[in-house]
């Protein structure tokens, strides 16, 4: 096996993010547009805040991929989520049937009351981690899981 193994995931929520990127560009051009005198700090600001989510949340998930490695899998998802989860913590990895028949999440998502968090691009060949004992994640706001389910562009390779 080699050092490191890597899966791509899906990509329906950048195209969303996109979308939502291009419409508060349009929106901010017309308001600019249609003033008679844009405060130039104002737009500058705004126009700041659209590209860092637009590099944050829409490009930099497009550069990552979950990766398995000889001891350990790492789930990432751009540059706002990583989960380094040693084999010897997992109880088992498989296809997730449950998850696929309801509506999936996309992003990162922990709904309350469920022990499911949701690490999905897509939601299509998604794949489930039962985890050993809970675990906290930083990124659904310290809430705690027992299962993540994400996605994979090859879910056979990946459990191969």
């Amino acid at each position: 096996m080699p050092k490191r193994l890597s899966f791509a995931y899906g990509r329906a929520q950048a195209i969303s993010r996109t979308l939502l990127v291009a419409g508060l560009t349009a929106a901010l051009a017309v308001s600019v547009a249609l003033s008679p005198s844009p405060p130039g700090l104002t737009v500058w600001l705004i126009g700041v805040i659209i590209a860092a989510y637009a590099l944050l949340f829409v490009v930099s998930p497009l550069l990552t991929e979950h990766w398995m490695t000889r001891s350990r899998l790492v789930l990432r998802q751009g540059w706002y989520f990583r989960a380094v989860i040693p084999f010897s913590d997992i109880e088992s990895i498989a296809r997730s049937e449950e998850a696929s028949r309801t509506r999936v999440p996309l992003g990162i998502h922990r709904p309350l009351g469920q022990p499911a968090l949701f690490v999905t691009g897509g939601r299509t060949n998604l794949l489930s981690v039962r985890l050993r004992r809970p675990r906290k994640f930083w990124q659904a706001f310290g809430l705690t899981a027992t299962e993540i389910i994400f996605d994979v562009d090859d879910p056979e390779g990946f459990l191969r």
